[in-house]
This record gives structure tokens, sequence and C-alpha cells, in this order.
């Protein structure tokens, strides 16, 4: 059985969003079509459906980092601001995203939450593990010399 760790991250994180979309605990708020992703973007998602890839890519950086707090997703989802006379800064991705997808995925026993931060439960781990072993047979196998 594969695990997160065998499989490329943008194909699971695709596949899982996927999965998530199915699920009736996840839905996005409603002010979603009308925010940036953080101060250091100029304009909103292109994607109309990138609230579900935000909660598959918040699971599954869960599930490598865990326990990990809200701060530290921040960072993670941050990037330079463009400041175009001055030297660009890096700013933090929205608390308010990364919070709200925390709240659903620990509605959906994916998460739990700890004196350190949130960890993955169980279910969540299953869920991604059985995601990477539909994706393990697609993957590209890196030949060494």
């Amino acid at each position: 059985m594969a695990n997160v760790y065998d499989v490329p991250a943008t194909q699971l994180i695709e596949l899982a969003a996927l999965e998530l979309k199915k699920m009736d605990v996840f839905t996005p708020p409603v002010w979603v079509p009308y925010i940036k992703t953080g101060a250091h973007r100029e304009r909103v998602p292109q994607q109309d459906e990138w609230w579900y890839t935000r909660c598959a890519s918040i699971l599954r950086r869960i599930y490598i980092d865990g326990p990990i707090g809200i701060e530290r997703l921040r960072s993670y989802y941050g990037g330079r601001e463009s400041r175009p006379d001055r030297p660009h800064h890096f700013k933090k991705g929205s608390g308010s995203i990364v919070r709200k997808a925390i709240q659903q995925l620990e509605k959906a026993k994916f998460l739990i939450k700890s004196k350190k931060g949130r960890s993955i439960t169980p279910k969540g781990r299953s869920f991604l593990d059985k995601i990477a072993t539909q994706i393990k047979p697609q993957a590209p196998v890196s030949k060494s010399a």
C-alpha cells in the first residue's frame, strides 16, 4: 500500500480535492469568490473550486509536518509581496482560509487538536493513503543508474 510520500503532490492534491468535494462536510464559505488568498496576492484565485484544493493541500501538509499550528500554515501559504519601488517583503497567507479549512477537516474527523497544533487522525491518514494507492500505479518511476 502506497502512502503520501510515494506519489507526486500535485496528483494527490487533485484527487483528494475531488473526493472532498463529494463530501457534505466541505462547503466553501460565502465569501470565497471575493477574497484573495493572502496580502501578497493581487487577485482572487482563477480556479472556481480552489477551496477544495486548499483543504486537500492543508490535509497533506499536516500529514507530512504535523502536529502543526495555524501560524506555520499561514507562513507556508504566504509569499513575496510585490512592492514596485521598494524591496520585496514576505507576507503570510490568509489566516481565515486556514482556520475555516481546518474546522471543516476537524468536522470530517480527519484532524484532531492537540497542545502542539493539529494532527492527522487515523481516518485522515487512511483517506490520503487510499488516494495515494490509486495514484501509485500511474506515477512515473524514476530510473537510477
